[in-house]
């Protein structure tokens, strides 16, 4: 929001330091962003007069100028905006000017030809937002003088604030103002003469057809109209504030909703059909020509001003029609100042792309009770271009009975204290918020508060106290730090993810993060279910579903390694995975995925292992129920009591080769949300032994319907305490139909002595009599 200095001092006597006036703002909690100095003059911007403009056959997007700045020197400019005719005065940079954004102006060449100097657009001089075209001058204004002293400029200061959604209030400057005043104890200077309408009564009629959407609507004929430039003092302060000024009729318009926050539509009352206005829903399908020149088709949830004759001619409360806009030839009008309900107009502005001044201040909420001012500040503004106006008897004000009444929190002050941390009585509460237009009564021991019209935003105790710390002074308060005998840090589970992802680290696995979105190709590529929960907007064309494993991502990775020469790749990811649900809500838990590229089973085996050992988990492995896409006879399937944790094994071929991976691929699966809600077991110490070790290699013949799940459990009961690690180094299928062969290396230790060939014979006895029982035979 741009408050401008001298309109400020306007209402109240805040005086000519500007840095103190912007911090008592910033201390009231309406941030000032900036400080700007807008509307001088640019130094090397003259005034100019076009004497002919020419195309060029190699150009199509600039043409050819020639003007004339007053020393008979014709200069030639390349210029992009065609809305200059021969005779109009047009502001002129100047070769070695320096614009307001810090461009230089140099005598570029375009086609060999060189320009000297570019003509600039209101934007370009920093006057507003306009870069429609080039900005035409008055036609009487001398040539070769600085382009503000033919426009009248002066400079002006003015404040950048951040305003948020609930200070409604702010959007104008009387809001700043009354808040200012307050603070300081200045008096607030904005009392409009009384309106004195006089006959002959004219009326606009208003009928409300829909008034849940239009709770008050008001309509003032006023006749003696001329319109004409506007003063050079408003002119100059609407630039400032980022508005065109236009005319006298519509400059007052905008100057007024700037200044109360209350938008108004001037109508031409002479082209008004049937003289008066018609507020209802637009017909699906109709359409409204609104004063931007584009035709709008509407919807039943837009709401229409309509002239009497029913005929669209303005979007309500955001813009418009033209063919009843103020003209020259206008010489009576009908103000049109209303209430609209905030919600509607933020959706039709939504709806169309169309965001006005009007609209961003009645969606957020304007006073319904402040439009007899702003039509008198309208009446008392145009007096000074319009002297002969005349207000007419027979105003009509129009009301239903959605019109918002304003709250009446009870306030406590012992409340407020707590909250605010500092003292207050009923009395100091009332001297904070009383000069704001909050009206209070003594109500028991509390207070009665009663909450101005154009404070839509308090309704709640809590928004009175928030009015009291910001007009006692948040500086004020003090600071203080919440003593808790709860320090923070990691949960459980967060703490046991991090130990996680180091142990995956220090196993050389590095961590991926593919897209969370997948196609449904993927999932089909994966040999993984279809049925994924769908996307209504995805980031991407075709990323539509939610990913049911973490497997499709990875193995994408893996295959792009590997077009980039990166073989032998090693990757794991933790994230949520969304299987198929029969719930209304997706089903959702944390996974763990591993893969390793040019490895077999026996590696993924081992990484889980490691992690069982280091993070205490403990689970068995079955060969049933292996999962989709996963090999059936290299895969085994990870359960603690009934339940599935996981999966260990290889990637089923037919699915390396979907995703173009030619490696051999290992692939581990958790479920985190299980495995890190469990408390591990508590880890024993144990000491290394200062003798020395025995290796014993086992190659045991086993049938295929024996896992190495079940021989390894064996091995491990069967050689007991000496054994200190147990390796599968071979796996060799070619010794007979139905088996295959296993290799075994068991290193064993003891802690308090030399092991005897005697104590490796008497293990080796034990294992061949523990696997035998499970039909299995040494290999010879």
């Amino acid at each position: 929001m741009r408050i401008v200095h001298s309109w400020l001092n306007d209402l109240v006597p805040v005086g000519d330091d500007v840095e103190a006036v912007a911090e008592v703002i910033t201390n009231l909690g309406l941030a000032v962003e900036s400080i700007d100095h807008v509307g001088g003059s640019v130094a090397g911007v003259i005034t100019a007069k076009v004497l002919r403009t020419e195309r060029h056959a190699g150009a199509a997007k600039v043409h050819r100028v020639y003007v004339d700045a007053g020393d008979g020197v014709e200069r030639h400019v390349w210029c992009g905006a065609f809305n200059m005719r021969a005779g109009d005065i047009l502001p002129l940079a100047t070769p070695g000017t320096v614009m307001p954004d810090g461009r230089a102006i140099e005598p570029k060449p375009i086609l060999g030809i060189s320009s000297d100097g570019m003509l600039c657009s209101a934007r370009e001089l920093g006057l507003g937002d306009d870069h429609s075209g080039i900005l035409i001058l008055p036609a009487d204004a001398e040539l070769g003088v600085p382009y503000g002293e033919a426009m009248g400029l002066g400079e002006e200061i003015v404040y950048d604030l951040d305003v948020m959604r609930n200070r409604p209030d702010c959007y104008g400057h009387l809001g700043i103002a009354r808040d200012v005043a307050a603070k300081l104890g200045l008096a607030l200077n904005l009392a409009p003469a009384p309106i004195d309408p006089v006959e002959p009564a004219r009326s606009a009629t208003v009928r409300i057809v829909d008034g849940d959407r239009c709770a008050r609507f008001t309509s003032t004929v006023m006749s003696g109209i001329v319109v004409g430039p506007s003063p050079d003092w408003m002119r100059r302060r609407l630039r400032a504030a980022g508005m065109r000024p236009i005319n006298n009729v519509v400059d007052v318009s905008n100057y007024v909703m700037l200044e109360t926050n209350q938008p108004n539509h001037p109508y031409d009352f002479d082209t008004l059909g049937g003289g008066g206005f018609v507020v209802r829903r637009a017909h699906a399908g109709e359409v409204l020509i609104t004063l931007d020149d584009v035709a709008r088709t509407l919807t039943q949830d837009d709401l229409l001003i309509c002239d009497a004759a029913d005929s669209p001619i303005g979007l309500g409360g955001i813009m418009g029609g033209q063919n009843t806009e103020i003209s020259d030839a206008t010489t009576t009008l009908a103000l049109e100042c209303a209430w609209f309900e905030p919600a509607a107009i933020m959706a039709t502005a939504a709806r169309h792309g169309l965001r006005s001044e009007a609209s961003a201040r009645f969606e957020r909420g304007v006073d319904p009770f402040g439009i007899d001012s702003a039509v008198a500040r309208f009446v008392e503004l145009l007096r000074i271009t319009c002297p002969e106006l005349i207000v007419h008897d027979g105003r009509v004000d129009s009301r239903s009975s959605q019109l918002p009444v304003a709250a009446s929190p009870v306030v406590r002050p012992g409340r407020v204290s707590a909250l605010l941390g500092a003292t207050f009585d009923a009395a100091s509460i009332t001297a904070l918020i009383e000069p704001i237009g909050f009206a209070t009564r003594a109500h028991g021991s509390d207070l009665l508060v009663t909450v101005p019209s154009w404070r839509p935003d308090c309704t709640l105790e809590i928004d009175i106290v928030e009015e009291v710390g910001r007009h006692y002074g948040y500086e004020r308060l003090g600071k203080t730090v919440p003593k808790s005998t709860v320090p923070g840090g990691l949960s459980g589970m967060q703490q046991r993810r991090r130990q996680l992802r180091e142990v995956l680290l220090g196993l050389g696995i590095s961590e991926a993060m593919p897209h969370p979105f997948l196609a449904v190709d993927d999932l089909a590529k994966a040999a993984l279910a279809t049925d994924a929960v769908r996307l209504s907007n995805p980031l991407a064309v075709g990323d539509d579903v939610l990913r049911t494993s973490l497997r499709p991502g990875l193995l994408k990775a893996l295959a792009f390694n590997e077009s980039h020469r990166r073989t032998g790749v090693a990757l794991f990811e933790i994230g949520h995975v969304y299987p198929p649900s029969d719930d209304v809500l997706p089903a959702e838990f944390e996974s763990l995925a591993v893969v390793l590229a040019d490895r077999a089973a026996p590696q993924a085996v081992a990484v889980w292992r490691e992690l069982a050992s280091a993070m205490g988990w403990g689970a068995r492995l079955d060969q049933g129920n292996v999962p989709a896409g996963m090999h059936p006879a290299r895969s085994a399937t990870l359960s603690l009591g009934r339940d599935a944790i996981g999966a260990v094994g290889e990637i089923h071929p037919d699915v390396t080769d979907a995703f173009e991976v030619g490696e051999r691929v290992a692939v581990l699966e958790l479920n985190l949300t299980v495995l890190l809600a469990t408390e591990p077991r508590v880890s024993q110490w144990k000491p290394t032994s200062r003798f020395p070790s025995s290796d014993l290699d086992l190659a045991l013949v086993v049938p295929h319907a024996v896992t190495a799940e079940k021989i390894d459990k064996a091995i491990r009961q069967a050689a007991g305490a000496l054994l200190v690690d147990l390796q599968l180094f071979d796996v060799y299928r070619g010794v007979g139909e139905g088996v295959r062969s296993l290799a075994y290396r068991l290193r064993l230790q003891a802690a308090d002595r030399t092991l005897t060939d005697e104590d490796v014979a008497n293990v080796r006895a034990k294992v061949e009599a523990a696997t035998i029982k499970m039909g299995v035979t040494l290999r010879s």
